[in-house]
């Protein structure tokens, strides 16, 4: 009897170990966070570029990555580059930056490309630990959420979220990660009225460290792109002294 549930306890714990890759050329920083997150019972790989770690995510015979850490400043093909590339190929693995940047201009910029958090270094391995817990969480609540209607269509916008794909007169749109994540929260609760503090909690997390002007510089983007008139929006309106509404 003690034999089985320690076989049963042995195969929990595998089932539920998540698998990190950490990006980073530095190889102290590279070994010291690497030796941190199997402290913390994470199974973890690392590389020291960009081209290695994007041939590891992609190829056939690799298992699936449940989270990349990923410095900016790469040889070759650097940080932001990789996450562009994983996001154009619809590779979804939450991403977390570490990076030396830490202007808004250098957070933005990241989070633009498909990052889903970005921490500054130098940081504290328990609040690396931390993050990496809340994106997996995040994306585990993702995985099993109820499936959705194949489409929700507002005037000449159409948006199809197992597509996560957005058209305008039937001709595709290029939205960012977190652009199609606004106009997806908009578009699925329209009259709803969002403060940013909201929409930044529900598009970038509550761990999200950052200004609320982050919101408003994403809704300008998309303005941009899914208004016929971006500077007199029909779609995605202001309403002052509160936040946003669609419609």
């Amino acid at each position: 009897m003690r034999s089985r549930l320690m076989d049963v306890t042995t195969l929990s714990a595998a089932v539920s170990t998540r698998r990190l890759l950490v990006v980073e050329d530095d190889d102290s920083i590279r070994e010291t966070v690497g030796e941190a997150l199997r402290a913390e019972s994470f199974e973890v790989q690392t590389c020291a570029d960009g081209a290695s770690a994007l041939n590891l995510i992609t190829a056939e015979t690799s298992d699936p990555v449940d989270l990349i850490v990923l410095d900016l400043m790469l040889p070759g093909l650097g940080g932001l580059d990789l996450c562009r590339e994983l996001r154009r190929i619809n590779n979804t693995t939450p991403i977390l930056v570490i990076s030396a940047r830490d202007s808004e201009t250098d957070r933005v910029l990241g989070l633009e490309v498909g990052a889903d958090d970005y921490l500054v270094k130098p940081f504290g391995l328990r609040e690396l630990v931390a993050r990496c817990r809340a994106l997996l969480r995040r994306s585990s609540q993702s995985e099993t959420s109820p499936s959705q209607p194949h489409s929700f269509t507002h005037a000449n916008l159409c948006l199809y979220p197992s597509e996560c794909r957005v058209t305008r007169d039937g001709t595709d749109l290029t939205l960012s990660p977190k652009e199609y994540k606004i106009l997806e929260l908009l578009i699925q609760n329209p009259k709803r009225v969002w403060s940013r503090d909201q929409l930044l909690e529900k598009i970038w997390g509550v761990d999200f460290i950052g200004d609320t002007k982050t919101v408003d510089v994403h809704i300008r983007w998309l303005r941009e792109k899914v208004e016929q008139e971006p500077s007199s929006p029909q779609l995605i309106r202001t309403v002052r002294g509160f936040g946003y509404r669609f419609g």
